[in-house]
């Protein structure tokens, strides 16, 4: 187990920093004079989603392939680091997509010309009736094709759904889903919860380091376990008492059940033209996929 082994509270206590760190440089992110920083977060929540509705709809590889290119223009000239960027699309993609995408490459799942043969059975096989298994198994060109634009797809998706979140801030998110008529109580629980898991990570972070400090030699299995059993209790004991004392005073300052933004967003040229641009790109998308056979 990743616990058990050796210095796992040096390693936990890094990940942990580490992970506020993401949390600021995305933060940071928000604020660079970039294209998308500076488009209204109301006008690029709705583009961005016509963008991914347009993703959903294309089936070409080429179009998703071209989709996926302008959302890598879109991170570079908003002043996103490449790397970053990728990497925080790609991550997911190989486990989630994969894992759906891959068996659909065989002809059990998807018949058609096969490309090359994987297994092969001396006859068939049924089960119950229900699932038949040919002979051959193979890799067929329609699975390839149809795991390629799902895969593409998605990045596409995720691309868009990353930029958005990376280059806004999230009050600023919150104030645009509030001028859509999100619920505002759904819009107060996700700005408690994004505040406080800084904070708690803070205290575990703290956690790890006051016991790291006073820890010398080897520590049993047992006691490490026991050690965070404790911890674990008492984390959750200091959320529910804090959300407790928060509620409290919130109602000693005359809450009402109702959440307010104090910032007023306000929408300019800049804002048009990207809304413009992007009426183009949807145009684009579906002359695209009008324009093949």
């Amino acid at each position: 187990m990743f616990f058990y082994r050796k210095d796992f509270v040096a390693r936990t206590l890094a990940e942990l920093t580490e992970a506020l760190q993401r949390a600021v440089f995305t933060h940071r992110y928000a604020r660079l004079p970039g294209l998308l920083q500076r488009v209204d977060p109301r006008v690029k929540l709705v583009t961005l989603m016509v963008f991914l509705i347009g993703a959903a709809m294309a089936h070409r590889i080429e179009t998703l392939m071209g989709l996926y290119a302008f959302s890598l223009f879109l991170a570079i000239i908003s002043r996103v680091p490449l790397g970053f960027f990728l990497k925080r699309v790609w991550f997911f993609i190989p486990i989630f997509a994969g894992i759906i995408a891959v068996p659909a490459i065989f002809n059990v799942i998807t018949p058609g010309r096969p490309v090359f043969t994987v297994f092969r059975f001396p006859d068939p096989i049924s089960l119950l009736g229900l699932v038949h298994i040919p002979a051959e198994i193979t890799v067929t060109e329609q699975g390839l094709k149809g795991a390629a634009i799902f895969v593409i797809r998605v990045a596409d998706s995720v691309s868009l759904a990353v930029l958005l979140v990376i280059t806004t801030e999230w009050m600023r998110l919150l104030s645009a889903l509030s001028a859509f008529r999100f619920p505002r109580m759904g819009i107060l629980m996700l700005a408690m919860t994004y505040r406080y898991i800084f904070l708690f990570l803070r205290v575990a972070e703290e956690m790890f380091l006051a016991r790291r400090s006073r820890t010398v030699g080897h520590t049993p299995a047992r006691e490490k376990r026991r050690w965070i059993a404790g911890g674990t209790a008492f984390l959750l004991n200091r959320s529910y008492n804090l959300g407790n004392e928060v509620y409290l005073a919130m109602l000693s300052r005359g809450w009402n059940g109702r959440a307010r933004v104090l910032e007023e967003l306000h929408a300019g040229w800049l804002d048009a033209l990207w809304a413009a641009f992007s009426l183009l790109i949807l145009v684009a998308i579906v002359f695209s996929e009008k324009g093949i056979g």
